[in-house]
């Protein structure tokens, strides 16, 4: 498994959101109207992620059981309760993180949006993907990605899902709890 397995497989949980949000399936922005927004072209243009490296993390989520194949469309999907369980009990083990340098970035963990008003870290300092184009100054977090920064921008739900996760892997015992339920209720 890679890291960047648990990008795409939280992509495909926003995109599931959306549907059904919205009731029915339509486009993200930057998509043409008949495109596939699961197809792996799409995925490439959403998550900065090569399209050979979705394919192979496509098998991988697979085989390790945190996604499986729908039955009526073909599609591969997150298999929720999997996913969830690994990103509580063994994301931190496998992907740890640690703040930093200061660095120019967009906010993670307890300073993104999902759980800015809801937690506070100790001390003064926030955490932060380092990216050029953001405007806030934080101790630098590693995305799970390098292109999280810019996939985040484009898609709200994902930057929430991202943003919990990195609570979970930085935060202290109450810290992770509080992110993981966030995370049990988004999953659900």
């Amino acid at each position: 498994m890679k890291s960047q397995d648990v990008v795409v497989l939280f992509k495909l949980a926003s995109l599931e959101d959306d549907a059904k949000d919205i009731g029915h399936e339509s486009p993200p922005a930057g998509l043409a109207a008949g495109e596939d927004p699961y197809s792996v072209r799409a995925l490439e243009a959403a998550l900065g992620i090569s399209k050979t490296e979705i394919s192979a993390s496509l098998k991988r989520s697979i085989v390790s059981g945190l996604a499986i194949k729908d039955r009526k469309t073909g599609r591969t999907k997150p298999s929720r309760r999997h996913l969830r369980e690994f990103i509580v009990h063994g994301l931190k083990f496998v992907f740890p993180a640690k703040p930093g340098a200061m660095q120019r970035g967009l906010p993670t963990a307890f300073a993104a949006p999902v759980l800015r008003e809801s937690l506070h870290s100790a001390g003064n300092l926030i955490c932060v993907w380092p990216y050029a184009h953001a405007k806030d100054m934080g101790q630098s977090v590693d995305p799970l990605f390098k292109s999280v920064p810019e996939a985040c921008e484009k898609d709200k739900r994902l930057y929430a899902y991202l943003a919990l996760i990195d609570a979970i892997r930085i935060g202290n015992q109450r810290e992770s709890k509080h992110a993981a339920d966030l995370l049990a209720q988004r999953l659900e």
